[in-house]
């Protein structure tokens, strides 16, 4: 396995996780619109992270990757996990902060 493609699953899912914990901090400012914002940028991470992913996918399903399942990998499958759902946490969190704004606001 090229180990880069791991390292750049690390990178984009650490940048993904990032701005979306930006966006957390953002609808705790009540700037709503900005930190929509930083969700989109936390989507476009990780399609990258995706793309790495799917390549290593693929090279598996080609038999290109027999017994080479590396702990680098592994840390690098958890890392995506990680922010994959702290971005779907803070979509959530998010509405309901803008909800319970809209409401308090009437």
């Amino acid at each position: 396995m090229d180990e880069s493609i791991a390292f750049q699953i690390i990178l984009y899912a650490g940048n993904a996780r990032s701005t979306a914990m930006e966006a957390l901090g953002l609808a705790r400012q009540k700037n709503f619109q900005l930190a929509k914002e930083k969700i989109e940028e936390s989507n476009q991470e990780l399609l990258k992270a995706h793309k790495f992913q799917t390549e290593l996918i693929q090279s598996e399903a080609r038999g290109e990757l027999q017994g080479q399942i590396s702990i680098l990998l592994i840390h690098a499958q958890d890392h995506l996990m990680n922010a994959m759902t702290v971005r779907e946490l803070a979509n959530e969190l998010i509405d309901l902060r803008q909800e319970l704004e809209s409401k308090e606001s009437k």
